[in-house]
């Protein structure tokens, strides 16, 4: 299933085909830098099944990049709900997130896909409000997040619960939103 294109990205559910690339994302030390976690192959692959499923399902997941010119697939970018946050994000928020293989890094392709997917959420779902959020010192994240419009809220950092306490140089997130009327008047 398709959920949107770009001029060089098919923005698609995931196939079977695709396992390799939820390991190879999952378990690189590069991508997987600001997580406290890396994943071995049957995690990636319960990953895979969880995700596959829940686009299915629900619509909402994080859906496959494929570059349009090769077929290759290169990492996934999409929406997920953030109930699991509350009380830091209210329950019914969507999230906007992605993961890249990092010879595609650089390219502005995961800018591309994030702002197709606004104009999916906003436009096609009619979402209010979209959300992301990253480990504070997660820069190349956070770049993203502004160069999609979106802007970092005020007292809306917050300690991820997700984190272990073992890793307290990543447990501080920052919190980024952008509104659906700040997205049609292209703030």
């Amino acid at each position: 299933m398709i959920i949107t294109e770009t001029d060089r990205l098919i923005i698609r559910n995931w196939r079977e085909a695709d396992r390799d690339l939820a390991y190879e994302i999952n378990s690189d030390e590069t991508v997987m830098e600001f997580f406290p976690f890396r994943r071995n192959r049957a995690e990636a692959d319960a990953f895979f099944d969880r995700v596959q499923s829940m686009i299915a399902e629900t619509g909402f997941g994080l859906y496959v990049l494929e570059l349009k010119e090769s077929g290759e697939a290169i990492g996934y970018c999409g929406l997920m709900r953030t109930d699991h946050l509350e009380p830091f994000v209210p329950a019914g928020t969507i999230e906007i997130g992605w993961r890249l293989v990092v010879r595609h890094w650089s390219k502005g392709l995961v800018t591309e896909a994030a702002r197709a997917l606004l104009a999916y959420g906003f436009g096609t779902l009619g979402l209010n409000q979209i959300v992301s959020f990253a480990a504070h010192n997660n820069v190349r994240s956070t770049a993203v997040m502004e160069r999609i419009g979106m802007h970092r809220v005020e007292d809306g950092d917050f300690d991820h619960p997700n984190v272990p306490d073992t890793h307290p140089h990543l447990k501080r997130h920052v919190l980024y939103r952008l509104t659906a009327a700040e997205w049609r008047s292209g703030r």
